[in-house]
C-alpha cells in the first residue's frame, strides 16, 4: 500500500499507547501522517497523568495528546477540538477475563466509548473515515472458518459489548451515513502484547517456567502477526470500499493452543514443562477466519506464518529483556 495518502493526513488513534495502537502509531508517522493520540489518564490544570509507555521515542513527533477517560461524554469535546480527518478507534478493554469480573467498566469502556467517539464525528465537518476495532470474540464458537455473515454469538460480556460496539457502528453509517469502517481483527500477537497465550507462554518460557494451558489444549485460535495486522488497519482507513463494510482479518489457519506451547518451548530453547488447568470461563473452542472478504476488496493475505511470527517475537522479547 502506498504511504503517499497519509503524507499530512491530519489522525487521531485512540488507544494509541496498546499492543495494536502504538505499532499504528508508529506507522502514520514514519509516512508523514499529522498524528494525534488519545490516551487514558487524567489531567488537572499545570498537571499531566498519563502513560506513553509504548511511544517514548515517538512522543516528540506526535502533534497533539488528548487525556481522558474515552467511556466519559467529556471524550466527545476532546475529540471535536481535535478535528481530525481520520479516527482509529481502538481503546478499549480487551482482555477477556476482566469482563467476567467486571462486566459493566467492560461495557462502559467498549460500548459507551465507541458511542462518544461516534458522536464526536458526527459533528466534524472535515471527517472523511472512522475505523471502529470490533473482535473475532463477537461470533463465538464456530466449526468452520468464519466469515461476515457468521451469526454473532459472543460467548463472554466482552464479546458482547464488542458486538454491541460493532453494531452501533454499522447503525451510524446506515442511519446518519457517517463513514465508518469496521474491522474484526483475529487474535493478533506480536512485541508489546502483553495479556494474552502467546506473550504469556513467551515470558515464561524464557524464564523456563511451565507453561499452563487451559483445558486439553486443543482449543485453537487464528493467530495474525502484528505487522500484517495494521496493514489491515491502514487498508480499512484508506479505502473508499472499507466504508460501510466490516471486514474479517486473519490468516485462515487455526492453530492448537498446546501446538502454540509447544513451539514456543521448541524455539525458545526452553525446558518449560507444559501443564494442564482447569478450562477456562466461556472458552470458545474454534475461532478460525475466513479472509475472503479482504482478499476481494483489497488484495490483502497475511505474510507472517504463526513459526516466523512467533521466532520474531521471542527475539524481540530476549532483546527487550536485555535492554532492561
Amino acid at each position: 500500500m502506498s504511504s503517499n495518502y497519509w503524507s499530512g493526513k491530519k489522525v487521531l488513534v485512540t488507544g494509541a499507547d496498546g499492543f495494536m495502537g502504538s505499532h499504528l502509531t508508529e506507522r502514520l508517522l514514519s509516512f508523514g501522517a499529522d498524528v494525534s493520540i488519545f490516551l487514558r489518564g487524567s489531567s488537572t490544570e499545570g498537571t499531566r497523568n498519563f502513560s506513553v509507555k509504548n511511544l517514548k521515542s515517538s512522543i516528540s513527533k506526535i502533534s497533539n495528546i488528548l487525556e481522558g477517560d474515552i467511556s466519559s461524554v467529556d471524550s466527545i469535546k476532546l475529540i471535536r477540538n481535535n478535528n481530525p480527518e481520520i479516527i482509529f478507534h481502538l481503546a478499549a478493554e480487551a482482555y477477556v477475563p476482566k469482563s467476567f469480573k467486571q462486566p459493566i467498566l467492560v461495557k462502559e469502556v467498549n460500548l459507551d466509548g465507541t458511542l462518544n467517539v461516534l458522536e464526536a464525528a458526527m459533528k466534524l465537518s472535515s471527517i472523511q473515515g472512522v475505523v471502529c476495532t470490533s473482535s473475532s470474540e463477537i461470533y463465538g464458537t464456530s466449526n468452520i472458518a468464519i466469515n461476515e455473515d457468521h451469526p454473532l454469538n459472543p460467548t463472554s460480556p466482552y464479546g458482547a459489548s464488542k458486538a454491541a460496539a460493532d453494531r452501533f457502528c454499522f447503525s451510524y453509517w446506515n442511519t446518519y451515513g457517517l463513514p465508518i469502517a469496521i474491522i474484526r481483527p483475529f487474535n493478533t500477537y506480536g512485541p508489546r502484547h502483553t495479556y494474552d497465550v502467546i506473550p504469556k507462554f513467551i515470558t515464561r518460557a524464557l524464564k523456563n517456567e511451565p507453561l499452563t494451558v487451559h483445558g486439553d489444549g486443543s482449543q485453537t485460535r487464528d493467530f495474525t502477526y502484528v505487522d500484517d495486522m495494521i496493514e489491515a488497519f491502514l487498508l480499512m482507513g484508506s479505502r473508499k470500499e472499507a466504508v460501510g463494510q466490516a471486514v474479517n482479518f486473519g490468516t485462515g489457519k487455526d492453530v492448537s493452543i498446546r501446538e502454540i506451547a509447544e513451539k514456543i518451548v521448541r524455539y525458545s530453547n526452553s525446558s518449560s514443562k507444559i501443564e494442564y488447568i482447569e478450562k477456562r470461563t466461556s472458552e470458545v473452542q474454534k475461532l478460525l477466519c475466513d479472509p475472503s472478504k479482504a482478499k476481494q476488496l483489497f488484495s490483502w493475505e497475511a505474510k507472517i506464518s504463526i513459526d516466523d511470527g512467533l521466532r520474531k517475537n521471542i527475539q524481540w522479547e530476549i532483546g527487550d529483556i536485555s535492554k532492561s
